[in-house]
């Protein structure tokens, strides 16, 4: 039995939420990013428990197909940014046809009527999260982090960056106050 849960976004939520299964004697086979596949079916109780702990915790059950494919892309980009740096060379739409096999323009309509934005504007602020984290750690200059995430040149990474923050990456860099936005909120 699959369980789809949103706002899962992160290996820590992973553990979570694969804690508060354990809690009520719940066996999973396996917990991805958005899913949960468990051995046994659960009952209707432990369901019930399982949702108020969860929504506790910021977390959701998914029910409905469209918002099961649309938490499927969200995790899928959020996984290729934050986590798998070196496959961010890959087209973003074979990537994402390859691991949904869906065809991308069903994907991207059904994702823009239902977020009203583009696969590719999530994608950009997934980006442009990540640039901040790297930014903050102050451990790579800028051409690392443009080379890292994918970018062309650091040109166009300042140009991107400076288009959805409002601030250039060197003066971001400077402010005390660095405003990251958690992922989940993206």
């Amino acid at each position: 039995m699959t369980l789809y849960i949103k706002n899962m976004v992160c290996g820590r939520c992973k553990m979570v939420v694969k804690s508060e299964f354990e809690k009520l004697g719940l066996h999973t086979i396996s917990v991805e990013l958005g899913e949960v596949e468990l051995k046994d079916a659960i009952t209707e109780t432990q369901k019930k428990i399982l949702l108020q702990n969860l929504q506790t915790l910021g977390f959701d059950f998914i029910d409905d197909k469209k918002s099961k494919a649309i938490e499927k892309i969200k995790n899928l980009i959020v996984d290729l940014v934050h986590h798998k740096n070196n496959e961010l060379k890959v087209n973003l739409s074979d990537y994402l046809v390859e691991n949904l096999n869906q065809d991308y323009s069903t994907l991207s309509n059904l994702f823009s009527e239902v977020e009203s934005t583009t696969i590719e504007k999530y994608f950009i602020s997934q980006k442009i999260e990540k640039v901040k984290e790297l930014l903050i750690y102050n451990e790579l200059s800028l051409s690392e982090i443009a080379d890292i995430l994918n970018y062309s040149n650091v040109a166009h990474l300042s140009n991107q960056f400076k288009k959805i923050t409002g601030f250039t990456p060197t003066y971001f860099k400077q402010l005390k106050n660095k405003k990251r936005i958690q992922i989940e909120n993206l």
